[in-house]
């Protein structure tokens, strides 16, 4: 038997087991983590390894630096939370601001800062969803108005720099630096956030000041600018500190960053909280963020086997020998269905053979990773996960069909997609943003 015909076998076999275990078990972790086990199973088959436990357990660690991020950063973002400032902003900005443009953009920028310090817009819609959607529905938005904006938001909060993990781990697995992606994120994501506001919030009629504010929580008697701003103060200092002073002060990693900027939240908390009731803050963050952490090592154990069974050559190798043409013409399909299907490993399948491809072309690496992880997180409504979109229909209370908020979100998305496509037929032209 020929290796591409076995080879071939173990992915067929692959594909087979994940679509039988997320049809059954309804949980992509353990799909994908199945679909691991079953990829080592051929290779041990056809006598490529011996090693069948530690091909997995390897696996379980290739992404474990990303899930030691994501849980720091989901732990800050929730203390900060807990005490109470994000209410107060939100608060003060309402009784200052009468324009409905103005508070639409404002809510946006809160959704996309929790999923830009933690790589995922579950995140954002667990922390703000229901506040947002208060605020949002209160500009005159109808409910499935107020859902796209915030799936659409908070799927642009998981590509927002700096933490994107899509990105990271199609830089990972081409070898290329996790450095340099910011601008090149950023500047399409804030054309793509004016572009949702104007499109959602177009003819609608916000409601009063008064009637904002007694649908929105109480703020803390005691809390002040300077309690709202320093933990943020001290989470932008170190950023900058470890980008422009390097070599003056110690390696210090985006997890003990977030670290530290969570003590500074406890330390400028107004509210008399308890060791018990900071454990209840954690509990509930670790019940939220468990699912997605259980996928990205579980995505780690794919790209092991993926790797140990040669599916991620050959699936490399299909990609690269396909006329580019075809690429650019099935990218916007295929991608966000793979994200719907596999999470986060979808960057794994898709997004590092093409980088190998395009790289081979001569066109600039990075620009093209970033094209496709602004395109995954469209997947993110798709079936058969559908996480982040469920999320936002619940935070909002829509009642309607699913496919009604499909089309809600459908223009916006293509906005995000057509940008993303863009930069991967012609990456080298947005070099300037690296």
């Amino acid at each position: 038997m020929s290796l591409y015909l076995s080879t071939s076998i173990i992915l067929v076999a692959m594909v087979a087991a994940f679509i039988l275990s997320t049809k059954f078990l309804k949980s992509p972790d353990i799909s994908l983590a199945i679909t691991a086990v079953v990829g080592v199973l051929g290779a041990v088959c056809f006598g490529w390894t011996t090693n069948f436990a530690g091909i997995l357990v390897e696996g379980l660690f290739v992404n474990l630096d990303i899930a030691i991020l994501f849980i720091t950063a989901s732990v800050f973002v929730s203390l900060y939370s807990a005490s109470g400032a994000i209410t107060s902003i939100t608060r003060r900005l309402v009784s200052r601001f009468n324009s409905k443009w103005i508070l639409l953009a404002f809510m946006g920028l809160f959704m996309l800062i929790p999923g830009a310090l933690t790589g995922a817009g579950s995140i954002s819609i667990f922390v703000l969803g229901s506040m947002v959607a208060t605020v949002v529905g209160a500009m005159g938005l109808s409910k499935k108005k107020t859902a796209a904006f915030v799936f659409i938001f908070a799927i642009m909060s998981a590509a927002c720099p700096p933490v994107n993990l899509w990105a990271m781990m199609i830089a990972s697995g081409a070898d290329i630096p996790y450095v340099g992606f910011d601008l090149p994120l950023l500047v399409p994501l804030i054309i793509v956030s004016i572009f949702t506001i104007i499109f959602l919030g177009w003819g609608s009629k916000r409601q009063s000041k008064e009637e904002i504010l007694a649908s929105l929580p109480e703020e803390g008697e005691k809390m002040s600018w300077w309690r709202i701003l320093t933990p943020l103060v001290v989470l932008i200092a170190l950023f900058l500190l470890s980008n422009f002073a390097a070599h003056a002060i110690p390696v210090l990693g985006l997890p003990l960053m977030f670290v530290l900027s969570a003590v500074a939240a406890v330390i400028c908390n107004p509210k008399k909280m308890k060791l018990k009731d900071y454990g209840k803050v954690l509990n509930n963050t670790f019940e939220q963020i468990f699912p997605l952490i259980a996928t990205v090592l579980s995505v780690g154990m794919l790209q092991n086997a993926m790797s140990a069974s040669g599916v991620k050559g050959l699936i490399g190798i299909t990609f690269i020998t396909l006329p580019v043409i075809w690429i650019y013409i099935t990218v916007l399909f295929v991608a966000p269905f793979l994200q719907g299907a596999l999470n986060y490993g979808s960057a794994v399948v898709f997004g590092a053979p093409l980088i190998f491809l395009f790289n081979s072309m001569g066109f600039e690496p990075k620009i093209v990773a970033v094209a496709l992880s602004l395109m995954f997180p469209i997947g993110d409504c798709l079936p058969p996960s559908r996480i982040t979109g469920r999320l936002a229909i619940e935070a909002v209370g829509y009642e309607g069909k699913y496919t009604s908020f499909l089309l809600a979100v459908l223009v916006p998305c293509l906005a995000l997609g057509l940008i993303a496509l863009s930069m991967m037929i012609w990456p080298n032209f947005f070099t300037f943003l690296i």
